[in-house]
């Protein structure tokens, strides 16, 4: 039998259920093996008592007969997700020691579908981060090569699943934070439409953009957790949207276009390629996809390439559009949006109820500085200063309004856009993985880097990163795939057959150490 951690989520099911392992032998093994590779930084807090207790009814409830896509399986949670049985730190000083009295609903939901939780992960400071090098606790490392991030700010959660410490786990995503990670690390994972997870209990970054979403191996074990992950939670979550679950994994099976045949399971798919990213006319044949626009580095769009020559050999029809014409703004209106709602949820944070407080202070006043400035990261100041800012008297027509604005005319593009295709391809990002600390100095060269999931985010839609090969010192590269509202289930369908096929088995691969 292959070793226990080199099984993914649905393999892992179909062995418990079929009682030829335990929840706890595999759970225990996954503890083992967090441990011992500890120095990735992937975990912050793991706490062996409560997941075996975790796993041991599962298992009896499995000995009893039950049977559920996750009973038993052991997952990880971003530690943006408040857990009573563990602490949520939001990889930040402010919460060192916080215990919640209450599990976020993402977390009770996933418990009550039979997961087991192994421990919490490792995260930029609050989610403000494109590598995980914002953590209080010190970045992990990308299993690929240690040298490099492993994206941000979920960068604990694509390390912990890349180099099999465990099968899948829950990431967050504002303007990215599902997506880049998973290409930095060569893994699967989806960002759902706006809403469609409850936030609740999921620590706030930006409110009208933060989004929960799997991160696994392939897009069937992220249907298999998305599955448990959906639903309104209305009386808890304003923002939760009044839209009943979806099993994501039984929808894999279905073809997604009445012209789908077995040789070509995604005939009938249209999948546009937005002028902005993809420069080069197509030829009759659909096979010329060999450059991108604005930029990305020459290995990342020659794996893309490869991979949308893939999409066109299983039949669908990719072809060129040119109406996202506002996505070159999505930075500055998302660093005006993001920074302005952080500005307000952080307020909180003054070391008066909760979170940490200075030891020293003089009065009222002098405590909120000294406790916000030695609790609050220098990213995390800096997007509060600027959110206060862009809010302030005189200013908040001519900034945040105007952000919002383009918000808009982003959402609106999209929909002109889906008027002539079913889904949207292009990078993810425009680079592989770089190396711990090179942008560290340079603000604004990471957050460009998100120019390719902003859109997407503030328009609210849901996207994809799905791994494509590997470009330069062998780092892998991942396609976003994008669609429109509520089409959660016909992005993971297209990742499914992409991934069916024996030459697209780059989300099977793991880095050599840890295979």
């Amino acid at each position: 039998m292959s070793e226990l951690y080199q099984l993914d989520v649905s393999a892992l099911a179909a062995k418990l259920a079929a009682r030829e392992v335990s929840s706890v032998e595999v759970t225990q093994a996954l503890l083992e093996r967090a441990k011992a590779n500890a120095d990735l930084g992937a975990y912050l807090a793991l706490d062996e008592a409560v997941s075996l207790a975790q796993a041991r009814a599962a298992d009896a409830r499995l000995a009893a007969g039950e049977r559920a896509p996750l009973l038993g399986v052991p997952i990880a949670h971003k530690d943006l997700f408040v857990t009573k049985d563990f602490p949520t730190t939001a990889g930040s000083k402010m919460l060192e020691g916080y215990r919640s009295p209450f599990d976020a609903t993402v977390v009770a939901k996933l418990a009550a579908a039979g997961a087991v939780t192994l421990g919490k992960l490792n995260c930029d400071e609050f989610a403000m981060g494109s590598g995980n090098d914002n953590s209080a606790y010190g970045p992990a490392l990308n299993p690929w090569d240690k040298t490099r991030v492993p994206g941000g700010s979920s960068g604990g959660s694509s390390t912990a699943v890349a180099a099999r410490l465990a099968p899948a786990a829950t990431g967050t995503d504002t303007g990215g934070s599902i997506r880049q990670p998973a290409s930095f690390t060569g893994i699967t994972g989806i960002k759902p439409t706006y809403g469609r997870c409850s936030r609740y209990g999921m620590v706030a970054y930006a409110s009208s953009l933060d989004q929960a979403g799997p991160m696994a191996r392939s897009a069937k074990d992220c249907a298999i957790l998305l599955s448990a992950m959906v639903g309104p939670d209305l009386d808890r979550d304003s923002t939760s949207l009044d839209r009943p679950a979806e099993d994501y994994a039984a929808a894999l099976g279905r073809p997604l276009s009445p012209d789908a045949t077995a040789a070509q399971p995604l005939k009938g798919l249209r999948i546009g390629l937005p002028t902005q990213w993809w420069s080069l006319a197509l030829d009759d044949a659909n096979r010329n996809f060999d450059r991108l626009n604005p930029g990305p580095d020459e290995d990342v769009t020659t794996a893309l390439g490869e991979a949308i020559r893939v999409f066109a050999a299983l039949g669908a029809t990719c072809s060129l559009i040119d109406d996202l014409r506002y996505t070159s703004l999505s930075i500055p209106a998302y660093y005006i949006i993001a920074p302005a709602e952080a500005s307000s949820n952080l307020s909180r944070f003054d070391g008066v109820k909760f979170g940490h407080r200075a030891k020293d202070y003089a009065d009222l006043s002098d405590m909120y500085k000294k406790s916000r400035s030695e609790g609050f990261g220098e990213e995390v100041q800096r997007r509060i200063l600027t959110g206060a800012y862009v809010l302030s008297h005189g200013y908040y027509d001519a900034y945040y309004l105007k952000a919002q604005q383009i918000r808009r005319l982003i959402a609106q593009d999209f929909q002109l856009a889906f008027g002539q295709c079913d889904l949207i391809a292009g990078p993810v990002a425009p680079s592989v993985a770089w190396k711990i600390g090179a942008k560290s100095d340079d603000p604004v060269a990471a957050y460009l880097a998100d120019i390719y999931t902003l859109p997407a985010s503030l328009a609210g839609l849901p996207a994809m990163s799905v791994p494509a090969g590997f470009g330069a010192n062998g780092m892998p590269v991942g396609l976003q795939l994008i669609g429109n509202y509520f089409d959660e289930a016909r992005l993971l369908g297209a990742a499914h057959h992409f991934q069916n096929e024996d030459f697209t088995d780059w989300h099977t691969r793991a880095p050599k150490e840890f295979a």
